[in-house]
């Protein structure tokens, strides 16, 4: 969800930025996920699971944005040129849609700061 916000946001605020996601261990886009972000207008049918081996040049990013703790305690060293940044949510996992809702509203707010913020740069 969070790369589809950023994408989101940094396409309607006029950011050029070059956007991936990568977690910890590879696993699949839950239906959930795709539903509600889908609710908002958000297509992520286009994404999948990936590791850090599999996105372009990972060791030369400009910032790291972790969304869960323990992909912030997993997260590699990178260079001191790297920017890293955490905000956590809750996974909902396992939980009713409404919780999806939540976690998705939350981060999407959170992607909204953090490219307005980059934009003032």
């Amino acid at each position: 969800m969070a790369e589809g916000w950023l994408k989101h946001w940094a396409r309607t605020l006029g950011l050029a930025a070059e956007i991936h996601s990568a977690g910890t261990e590879k696993t699949h886009l839950k239906p959930e996920a795709v539903r509600v972000m889908a609710e908002v207008g958000i297509d992520l049918k286009g994404q999948f699971s990936k590791t850090l081996l599999e996105v372009p040049d990972p060791w030369n990013f400009d910032l790291v944005w972790t969304v869960c703790d323990a992909a912030q305690k997993a997260c590699p060293v990178y260079p001191a040129k790297t920017e890293r940044r955490h905000a956590g949510f809750p996974d909902p996992s396992g939980k009713p849609l409404d919780a999806w809702r939540q976690v998705r509203d939350a981060i999407g707010e959170a992607a909204r700061t953090l490219v307005e913020e980059l934009r003032q740069r």
